[in-house]
């Protein structure tokens, strides 16, 4: 292959021949990515008018084109930055990663010294603290051949790679041009959806693809995704999970593409969790604690090049290999990143403000496509990234374990918190800012604790953990506007009186009203929660090349293009369902209502109801109540009244074991009613194919308790977006009735009953969030 060609960053090119020695993570939590644009722009608040930023750089050696952007040229003197944030004292600094800083400020001036004709150069390299943003200033003066001598010799140590490189995507792109599709024929509903797959991929926009169990939804996405790949130039494709039982499928389904293709030179890599790879969780991720971090950059070549040729990149592959060169799983996994072609993994690698697969996209320039799998789950998952909680009883615990030179900050920020909670008018209010005071406090014990990370980077215990949540915290203050609530929860101590926030209360027509609310001591707990999590995920979407969400439960598409963030020309599409509309039975329980003042006198009728359909037509069903409270209260009438149904209970906290006993009694031929919790383990990801489960019973709409909080979050989304859209109870609440009704028909074959156990069903606002092609 004499003609081949390859495009590397600057970045790309130094991390590859720069990087050396152990691996130390003493700056985790490093700097965000908006840190670093305020950095940045602190930086460039100080320089001179002519002062020359983003510089796009170009050079071509051989066969490898290097490209990148400069941080900053000042002409006026000749000096050319790089400008890193930072946090902790420059001298902390690990040698081989300032090694990498000044690789790509030298690289960088070898550039810039070639294009302009410069004969030398001086090069600064510019660290700038995080929360000061005081700079720190490193400046050597260089000539032009000095640089360039440097240049080629990188680019002479990445040739080798960047040729097998180029080979690969050669090679994965004639796979892919020409991959069949692994079953025959898709079907119809099927081949819609990759239709809309391959449109958008090809138009660089984003698709919420609403589509129905049984049309092959993995299959639908990936295939078409992965035949877009060569024509659009892909670099990467993610495959993103709400769930983990999602990754499964994904790669069951990725094996048999790959299987399909003459070379199976397609990389696939699963991220896995810190958790689940880490060989040694009880120490540091550094070379003086860990072996397997010790000398980590020096043996990572042969690790990298025998991953790249294995291909397939499992959990089981990554740790066989780390093992075999005596390095990381994780880390390993993370670097793996850089070359592989699907990526398969939780959508936090995409969506939280330190994934590391959109944090390298953006850093790499890759054109990176995802597809989210399971996306009406997406909203509250990317709600939970974004926020965070801190209680007056968790930094006490900390200061219990505290060294004596961070008490006195976390003593101030424990009283502060304290009397906060003491000012408070009843047990939930809603703050519109935290109190200076507090938020002084809390800045201390960043500061504090920053620095005895810094100074301790061998300490993995309680006090590293809690500078992660007290430095989220901090962030999320920073950032605080109408996107989220901050708020004060007070706890009731032990034999206290339940609090007034459950008390009975003037309720809307479409409220449940539940509760599952253990009062286990008094405490104060001090929260930011995302309400709109669009406000940080709309860069996101913008900077990827396309971006596809797909569930069987979407609609509608406003709710997921307002609360995301996603572009105002967001593709939609509503697959038909493959089902004949007869084969499955739609009945609303007119007379029925499960409200929560209405559930102790109308549970007599409920459970005779399902004793009657149960009784029509034997087989197993499932029963789904908003509550493990009313879940039990149902079983025990049931039983009571009907002794002769079999039936069995979810129960709180089920480990693996539990869930399999659970659905391992739903046999085909079976006879019994399991009850379940609604939104739950069982109301989504089941799947029990023919008589395994002919039916289901659903109580209440799915809307979240009544309660202060709820409250607030209502008025802000009808702030926001009006109150006539349901956004904060109506349509997520019909979005897990869907998904527990979906658990019925799982092929074409099956045939089954699906009842709606309240009133309210049959009123229009609530039937337009119903699936269409129901027969109610």
């Amino acid at each position: 292959m004499s003609d081949w060609s390859y495009s590397v960053s600057v970045r790309s090119l130094c991390e590859f021949t720069a990087k050396r020695g152990s691996l130390d993570r003493r700056f985790t939590p490093s700097a965000t990515a908006l840190e670093g644009q305020a950095g940045q722009m602190a930086v460039l608040a100080r320089r001179s008018p002519g002062y020359e930023t983003e510089l796009p750089l170009e050079a071509v050696h051989g066969n490898l084109r290097v490209r990148g952007r400069a941080d900053g040229y000042e002409a006026d003197v000749n000096r050319l930055e790089e400008i890193k944030t930072i946090r902790g004292p420059v001298e902390a600094i690990p040698d081989n990663r300032r090694a990498l800083h000044w690789a790509q400020l030298q690289t960088y001036g070898a550039l810039i010294a070639a294009d302009r004709g410069l004969s030398e150069l001086e090069l600064a390299l510019v660290y700038v603290d995080a929360d000061t943003q005081n700079e720190t200033v490193l400046r050597e003066k260089v000539t032009a051949s000095e640089l360039q001598a440097a240049f080629e010799l990188r680019c002479r140590q990445f040739e080798a790679w960047a040729r097998q490189e180029a080979e690969h995507r050669k090679a994965r792109d004639a796979d892919l041009s020409a991959l069949p599709f692994p079953k025959g024929e898709l079907r119809p509903g099927q081949r819609l959806l990759a239709e809309a797959v391959y449109r958008v991929a090809a138009n660089g926009r984003c698709l919420l693809a609403q589509a129905p169990t049984g049309i092959g939804k993995t299959l639908g996405t990936l295939y078409p995704l992965l035949r877009a790949m060569p024509l659009q130039q892909l670099d990467k494709i993610g495959y993103m999970t709400c769930k983990g039982t999602g990754r499964i499928t994904a790669l069951e389904a990725l094996h048999a593409l790959r299987e399909h293709t003459p070379t199976k030179s397609l990389r696939v890599l699963t991220l896995v969790a810190k958790e689940q790879a880490c060989e040694h969780p009880t120490k540091a991720c550094h070379g003086d604690a860990c072996p397997l971090a010790n000398g980590f950059y020096d043996k990572l070549p042969a690790a990298r090049a025998e991953a790249v040729q294995t291909a397939w990149l499992d959990p089981t592959a990554q740790r066989r290999i780390a093992l075999q060169h005596d390095v990381c799983p994780y880390y390993l996994g993370q670097e793996l990143l850089r070359w592989a072609d699907v990526v398969v993994g939780d959508v936090h690698h995409a969506f939280d403000p330190y994934g590391q697969l959109y944090g390298l996209s953006q850093a790499q320039g890759w054109k990176l496509a995802l597809l989210v799998d399971e996306a009406h789950n997406l909203i509250d998952r990317a709600r939970d990234m974004y926020s965070v909680s801190l209680s007056l009883a968790r930094v006490r615990e900390v200061i219990a374990e505290a060294p004596a030179s961070l008490r006195p900050p976390l003593r101030r920020l424990a009283k502060e918190l304290a009397t906060l909670s003491r000012r408070q008018q009843g047990d939930y209010q809603a703050l519109d800012t935290v109190p200076d005071a507090l938020a002084e406090a809390l800045q201390r014990v960043n500061i504090a604790l920053g620095e005895h990370v810094q100074n301790h980077p061998l300490d993995v215990g309680a006090m590293l953990q809690f500078y992660f949540e007290v430095l989220g915290l901090q962030r999320l203050l920073d950032r605080f506007d109408a996107h989220s609530i901050c708020d004060l929860q007070r706890s009731a101590a032990p034999g206290d009186p339940k609090p007034a926030l459950d008390a009975p209360r003037n309720l809307s027509l479409l409220e449940d009203d539940d509760e599952d609310d253990p009062n286990d001591g008094r405490d104060v707990l001090l929260s930011v929660r995302n309400v709109v999590p669009g406000h940080f995920l709309k860069e996101r979407f913008e900077g990827l090349s396309s971006v596809t969400l797909f569930s069987a439960t979407l609609g509608p598409p406003d709710y997921q293009r307002q609360l995301l963030g996603m572009p105002e020309d967001t593709a939609w599409i509503d697959v038909p369902a493959p089902f004949p509309p007869e084969h499955l039975t739609v009945q609303v329980a007119h007379r029925l209502s499960t409200r929560y003042e209405h559930r102790n006198a109308s549970l007599d009728a409920l459970v005779d109801l399902l004793a009657q359909q149960f009784t029509e037509h034997p087989g197993n069903y499932l029963a789904f109540f908003s509550s493990f409270d009313y879940l039990d209260k149902a079983s025990a009438r049931l039983a009571q009244r009907h002794p002769q149904v079999t039936l069995w209970n979810q129960s709180r906290a089920m480990g693996d074991a539990a869930r399999r006993a659970f659905l391992d009694r739903f046999v085909e031929g079976g006879r019994g009613i399991g009850f379940a919790v609604l939104g739950g383990a069982f109301a989504e990801g089941v799947d029990l194919p023919g008589t395994r489960l002919i039916g289901a019973f659903i109580a209440t709409l799915g809307l979240p308790p009544v309660s202060p909080l709820q409250d607030q979050v209502r008025e802000r989304l009808d702030t926001l977006f009006g109150a006539d859209h349901g956004y904060a109870d109506l349509v997520p609440g019909m979005q897990k009735v869907v998904q527990a009704a979906g658990r019925v028909l799982r092929s074409v074959d099956d045939r089954g009953w699906v009842w709606l156990l309240d009133k309210r069903y049959a009123r229009p606002e609530v039937r337009a969030l119903l699936p269409g092609w129901w027969q109610l």
